[in-house]
């Protein structure tokens, strides 16, 4: 019940006219564990003002798993705590991060701490919280963030390319390193469930390479380039099918074909056409094949198909060259950082159109401008307050307020 700005637990104390009055009232019997008003929490013992006939619990609590979040219970006969995963606060490890989402237009959001996030931005969108709008005629794409990530464009299915294809793009490599890696640049196929048999059209990059695959439902047919010529600025691609039989042309390379086995000559695709990467970062969830590891690191423009040979090229997506949705995709040669200032020592960090301050030890939020508490799970070197207690920050140092049953300067005493 809550009276007068108070909130009592158990039983609101009366005077004892009420009982004679009113019949006895009675209270509360059993254990009360957590008590959360909106998203704040508060400690039963150590913020009440007063109590009554109160003793401890010695009911297990373990045996209930109340931690959230994969948290671990532990508990000996007076005292238990949860023990949090990476990026779970509270005592039940119930809130994260991105509960209160800063993040805007759709963008992605990701605890890159306790404290702080980082928006992974949708397409057209660029900055911390996404909010500043930017115009794409070449998209930059760079490959798999440290969350692990990758930055892609999605454009509606490619109808009509069952049994002919044809296709045409160019893209420049963001440096010679990412040449030398398992990068995807497009797929579209069956997708979801990683089965040997899935139909699929693929490009990627491997080992500084271009892999071109495809599969009717019958056997993988690959065809693999000769190394790129990494003193060109900008490479050209051109490959299609006509039923079984594929080709690939790279650069001034010759052009190179083959036979997919078996007797399937359609292609049937139901999925997207993913540009750079895709939207789920799990390889293993691709038809199985040769698997990219990474979204693409570069450039990536000029991307055009056609289904006849009768017809012309045209862009993908519907309307014609426009994405259904994307990730981290900026524009080529543009830099985001460039925007952005990070305060005490902060490094920028830039992912395509995401954007964000790599804050030094000690500092945190969005442009490192707020001190890290020494109470925080952040700081460094962390406090010494027991398991269960809790560290209260002073002016010189810090203290710790111990729970029932425990006492000393770091509440390390029963």
């Amino acid at each position: 019940q809550i009276t007068f700005g108070s909130i009592f637990l158990g039983k609101v104390p009366v005077h004892e006219d009420v009982h004679r009055c009113a019949g006895q009232i009675y209270g509360f019997k059993g254990c009360i564990r957590d008590f959360q008003v909106n998203h704040q929490e508060l400690f039963i013992i150590d913020e009440a003002l007063e109590g009554r006939n109160v003793e401890n619990c010695n009911v297990p609590i373990c045996d209930y798993h109340p931690c959230h979040n994969g948290g671990t219970c532990t508990s000996d006969e007076e005292n238990w705590y949860c023990e949090c995963p990476k990026l779970y606060t509270g005592k039940l490890c119930q809130f994260a991060t991105c509960d209160e989402n800063p993040c805007g237009n759709g963008a992605t959001c990701f605890p890159k701490s306790r404290r702080d996030v980082v928006c992974l931005c949708p397409y057209g969108r660029s900055g911390i919280f996404c909010s500043d709008a930017i115009n794409i005629t070449q998209p930059s794409f760079s490959g798999t963030d440290v969350f692990g990530y990758t930055s892609f464009l999605a454009y509606s299915t490619i109808p009509d390319i069952t049994f002919y294809y044809e296709f045409r793009l160019k893209f420049q490599l963001a440096n010679h390193h990412s040449a030398l890696q398992d990068n995807l640049i497009f797929f579209t196929g069956q997708k979801g469930q990683g089965l040997n048999g899935d139909d699929f059209l693929e490009l990627g990059l491997r080992n500084g390479r271009v892999v071109y695959s495809y599969n009717l439902g019958s056997g993988t047919a690959t065809i693999i380039s000769k190394p790129l010529d990494l003193t060109l600025n900008i490479h050209v691609i051109h490959l299609g099918r006509n039923l079984q039989e594929g080709w690939l042309k790279v650069d001034d390379q010759k052009n190179k074909t083959v036979t997919s086995p078996g007797r399937l000559v359609g292609l049937n695709v139901f999925s997207q056409f993913y540009l750079g990467g895709y939207r789920e970062y799990t390889p293993e969830l691709l038809p199985k094949g040769p698997r990219f590891k990474n979204g693409f690191q570069g450039c990536i423009f000029d991307v055009q198909v056609r289904t006849g040979l009768n017809q012309g090229f045209k862009s993908p997506g519907t309307p014609e060259g426009h994405p259904n949705s994307g990730r981290s995709v900026g524009q080529c040669e543009d830099s985001p950082c460039s925007l952005i200032k990070c305060r005490n020592g902060g490094k920028c960090v830039e992912a395509g159109s995401t954007v964000y301050c790599d804050c030094l030890t000690g500092w945190k939020g969005a442009f490192c401008t707020e001190t890290v508490s020494v109470c925080e799970p952040e700081h460094d070197p962390p406090h010494l307050c027991q398991q269960g207690s809790t560290c209260v920050p002073l002016p010189n140092g810090y203290t710790c307020h111990c729970p029932l049953g425990t006492t000393g300067t770091y509440c390390e005493q029963g």
